[in-house]
């Protein structure tokens, strides 16, 4: 094993570790570890990532069912419509997309680069959210009545991220629920992680009709990111997660950045 696939297992821990603590954030960081650490192509690197990132993220929400922290309802308003959109979006739309995308002259748009450089888009907002590390306390849920049609469709924009780059969106989840269903934060990030788990698989599944997978590196990958969702879970009671999201934005945008500087550098 080559030290840069040590570096990309190790990788995995983190992502784990994120979405523990942050309920979100961390699954963002599985696609360009695919591509760039082992090498994966970028379709195949987004498969990958939703079974990481769900298989991850429902071990994690055990653990949250268990002690009541998840809304029901709240998952089911936001999440059954996401998971309409995640689908079809992993069924129909991605493989719809044509290759390349776009070409004038020369200069020619691949399928393949043109998700890197929205995957790298949506980086670069998420890590201006952890940055800025701004919890929202109040919003149009102030009253305790959860805005369920708001929620639903924002549902269907999450799900339709989620399906077309590989990433759970849970930095788009949290606030939402914070604002929309006038969830405590705690509660938030509990509830963010199953409606990711469960976004992730419909996507994923989506996936599996036309697609070949390498279950003797994604298993032993999954498996130590669930280890470090365990650990952001313990540490999630002892850390305060806003200055570990802050950080955090901030190597987010370096990889978001570096993803740009390496697309455009391979434009010939």
């Amino acid at each position: 094993m080559s030290g840069e696939e040590i570096l990309g297992y190790a990788s995995a821990i983190i992502v784990g570790l994120v979405i523990g603590l942050a309920g979100g954030g961390g699954s963002i960081l599985t696609v360009p570890i695919f591509v760039y650490v082992f090498h994966i192509p970028t379709l195949l690197a987004t498969t990958y990532s939703l079974f990481v990132v769900g298989a991850t993220s429902l071990v994690g929400s055990i653990n949250h069912i268990i002690n009541k922290r998840v809304d029901l309802r709240v998952t089911a308003a936001f999440a059954l419509p996401s998971f309409v959109s995640v689908y079809l979006s992993r069924r129909f739309l991605v493989p719809a997309i044509p290759d390349p995308l776009f070409q004038l002259d020369r200069f020619v748009l691949a399928k393949s680069n043109a998700i890197l450089y929205f995957f790298a888009t949506v980086m670069i907002l998420a890590a201006r959210a952890m940055i800025r590390s701004t919890r929202p306390e109040q919003g149009e849920a102030a009253d305790g009545r959860p805005r369920y049609t708001t929620l639903s469709l924002d549902g269907l924009a999450v799900g339709l991220l989620t399906g077309t780059i590989g990433a759970g969106g849970g930095f788009l989840i949290v606030p939402m629920l914070v604002l929309l269903a006038g969830l405590p934060i705690h509660r938030a990030v509990a509830t963010s992680v199953l409606i990711i788990a469960v976004n992730s698989f419909v996507g994923f599944i989506g996936d599996i009709h036309h697609t070949s997978l390498a279950w003797n590196f994604l298993l032993p990958f999954t498996g130590l990111s669930i280890i470090g969702i365990f650990i952001g879970t313990y540490l999630g009671r002892f850390v305060a997660p806003d200055r570990l999201k802050k950080g955090f934005g901030w190597f987010v945008l370096i990889v978001a950045f570096y993803m740009i500087t390496k697309e455009l550098s391979s434009i010939r």
